[in-house]
C-alpha cells in the first residue's frame, strides 16, 4: 500500500495546475495594479483640464 502511494502521481498534476494558476493570478494582479496607477494619472490630468475650462477657470489650453 505504501509503495502504491509513492508511485501515484495523480496529485502531482493538480499541484502543477495550482502553481500555474497562482503565477497567472499574480501576473493579473500586478497588471491591474500597474494599470490602475496609469488610469488614475489620466483621470487626474483630465480633471485638471476640465477645471481650467470651467467658468471662473484659468483658461483652456486648446
Amino acid at each position: 500500500m505504501f509503495k502504491t502511494f509513492l508511485r501515484d502521481e495523480s496529485g502531482a498534476s493538480a499541484a502543477e495546475y495550482a502553481l500555474i494558476l497562482a503565477v497567472v493570478g499574480a501576473a493579473i494582479a500586478f497588471a491591474a495594479f500597474s494599470l490602475g496607477g496609469a488610469v488614475k494619472t489620466s483621470m487626474d490630468n483630465a480633471t485638471t483640464e476640465i477645471k481650467k475650462c470651467a467658468p471662473g477657470g484659468t483658461g483652456c489650453t486648446a
